[in-house]
């Protein structure tokens, strides 16, 4: 690939794979803006009615796609040849889907990861999954996308703003521009590892933020649970060596705030039905998209145990869901544990 700045980025070949409601809303801004998007589908229905109908009903209603954006069920044609990929699939699915791209991309194209998650049994972030499946690729070649960004809002052009990063200022300079639009603006970042963390922790403090409500608990809980769920995560990302002003921005408190208050938000939606005295795998049942929140909460709760940091609002609200706490006997068991002054010396 040329550098930058001697490129012109309207000439990129763009794969994106994932058709889900993030991954078809990103597939459409670019295409939107003209260039021609391959876009990897994994159910053929999905794939026969976007080509048939330039709608994805079932992830995107409503939503007309540009009629750049190609669908396909073919992941290697998807990626093969691509200056600039996409990756927008579950978290739990990244692993398995890389290693399928693996020795079908150019080996100097930019791999852009916008999904939300920590891998279960590994606790990696999505960057680091990638680093060991797709080793043809150069760390300095992997960026992230991140922030207050609610798919739907993005499809129907309303103003959003996000952050990209990666360790790689040349790297991450492009995508800005290839992503940016007058209502999708970009800000970037060289913090990969706290830029990731909010955007993947966020989603269970959503959780408990939506359990909250379920409860009616009140403003005043709510607003309380978002300000501690945000020191939870500024605590492990200095552990881990992020950057802490990242959690002031848009991937932190941006995104925390989405995720928490959003109607669109599907964790806070289970954690709401969660508080209303529904059980978790009722609800999941019942779910055709993915609430990352769910798998996150497993991979924060057994790493920061491991890592000996203390999330106690991740941890009730992993016991919420994986056993069988009652949502009331977690928000009593938060308020009276030992009091403490409110500020980490760190």
């Amino acid at each position: 690939m040329q550098q930058q700045d001697e490129m012109d980025t309207g000439n990129l070949k763009i794969g994106v794979v994932g058709a889900g409601s993030w991954g078809t809303a990103l597939a459409n801004l670019l295409a939107s803006k003209g260039y021609a998007i391959d876009l990897w589908v994994f159910e053929k229905d999905i794939k026969d009615q976007i080509q048939q109908s330039g709608e994805n009903s079932v992830f995107l209603p409503d939503i007309k796609l540009s009629s750049n954006l190609h669908p396909s069920n073919d992941l290697a044609g998807v990626v093969s040849g691509k200056d600039m990929v996409l990756v927008v699939v579950p978290s739990h699915v990244m692993r398995e889907t890389t290693l399928l791209m693996a020795g079908h991309l150019a080996k100097d194209a930019i791999v852009v990861s916008a999904s939300k998650g920590i891998e279960n049994n590994t606790h990696l972030t999505m960057t680091g999954v990638m680093q060991e499946t797709l080793v043809e690729i150069p760390s300095h070649h992997l960026a992230v996308l991140s922030g207050p960004s609610f798919a739907r809002e993005v499809a129907r052009n309303l103003p959003t703003v996000v952050t990209a990063a990666s360790k790689d200022s040349a790297t991450v300079d492009l995508v800005q521009q290839v992503m940016a639009t007058p209502y999708f603006r970009v800000y970037t970042s060289d913090d990969v590892t706290g830029v990731q963390l909010g955007g993947s922790l966020k989603n269970v403090i959503a959780i408990a933020a939506g359990v909250i409500d379920g409860l009616e608990l009140g403003l005043n809980t709510r607003a309380a649970l978002i300000t501690r769920g945000m020191t939870e995560i500024r605590r492990l990302g200095l552990k881990m060596g992020a950057n802490p002003r990242t959690f002031t921005g848009l991937a932190g408190f941006g995104d925390l705030i989405l995720t928490c208050t959003g109607h669109l938000s599907r964790n806070h939606t289970v954690g709401k039905k969660i508080g209303q005295g529904e059980k978790v795998n009722d609800i999941l049942g019942q779910m055709r998209m993915v609430a990352e929140g769910v798998k996150t909460a497993k991979s924060v709760y057994n790493l920061s145990r491991k890592l000996g940091v203390e999330m106690p609002i991740s941890h009730e609200t992993y016991r919420i869901l994986y056993e069988d706490l009652s949502p009331r006997e977690a928000v009593m068991r938060l308020m009276t544990r030992e009091l403490k002054q409110e500020l980490d010396e760190d």
